[in-house]
């Protein structure tokens, strides 16, 4: 992954000292742990780089008042991870928070929708409007041959996509939300089955698409998900958990420089 410099952080000017406690986190430090926090814009990634530093400190100048070792490197997180195991109060969901989280959020815990799809690509960038314009009336073309002869899909693919599916005849199996580009998947999620009459447009170029089978979500029962319903629930009330922690923290050391928002618990869990 490429590191992001210091010196990309828009606007030119140099960004406010953070201070922990008596400790100082450097802009070069902020720099080295960027690539680890990829975001948007060079700005978004040093904010989530510099709150999860500022979040580490924390801990670590607490393990440290509390006698945990954290000369090393591996020290300080296995101090960290001692100080949140003694130190931080989750309540664990009981059954009927359980079955009230299912019951607000069924979609979440239901069988998504899954297509099997067979494309052909033909990529055009976004920015190039001449080979995007000459890729949809190519993407025409090819959806006309098919329609006259929807056995040579395979052979087109092979022919003229751009996608390494080509080797399996534009075959992608199934998939379900989530699993291709999000312009292409919110289509694919509506298509009913057949050859779609026109190509679709990504990032990439133009999708000729072949919806071979659908499956429909299903909602589930709670007793099918009932592990993940309290895995979701345990993860929430440790993120809430988490920030107050923290909160506290930041009271007791002092931070300057930086606000540790409803971020700072979630880049500590990742």
């Amino acid at each position: 992954m490429q590191k992001i410099d210091i010196e990309m952080v828009p606007g030119g000017a140099t960004p406010p000292p953070i201070r922990v406690g008596e400790a100082l986190i450097d802009h070069a430090d902020i720099a080295r742990e960027m690539q680890y926090h990829p975001a948007d814009s060079a700005g978004d990634a040093r904010g989530k780089a510099a709150r999860a530093l500022a979040v580490r400190e924390l801990l670590r100048q607490r393990a440290a008042r509390l006698g945990l070792a954290v000369d090393e490197e591996a020290d300080v997180e296995a101090a960290i991870a001692e100080l949140l195991d003694r130190e931080l109060d989750v309540p664990e969901p009981d059954e009927a928070d359980c079955r009230r989280f299912h019951a607000a959020h069924p979609a979440r815990f239901s069988e998504p929708t899954r297509v099997r799809v067979r494309h052909v690509l033909l990529t055009a960038a976004p920015d190039d409007p001449e080979r995007r314009d000459g890729g949809y009336r190519q993407g025409e073309k090819l959806i006309q041959q098919l329609r006259e002869a929807p056995q040579r899909f395979t052979e087109l693919a092979q022919r003229h996509s751009a996608c390494p599916s080509r080797e399996q005849g534009g075959e992608l199996g199934w998939l379900a939300p989530g699993q291709t580009v999000p312009e292409l998947d919110r289509a694919l999620q509506h298509l009913p089955e057949g050859l779609h009459g026109r190509p679709l447009a990504s990032r990439y170029g133009w999708h000729v698409v072949s919806i071979d089978a659908r499956e429909e979500g299903r909602e589930l029962p709670y007793e099918e998900v009932a592990d993940r319903v309290r895995h979701s629930l345990r993860e929430q009330a440790t993120r809430r958990a988490l920030r107050h922690y923290l909160l506290a923290l930041e009271a007791e050391f002092g931070v300057d420089g930086i606000a540790l928002d409803e971020d700072a618990a979630g880049a500590l869990m990742q």
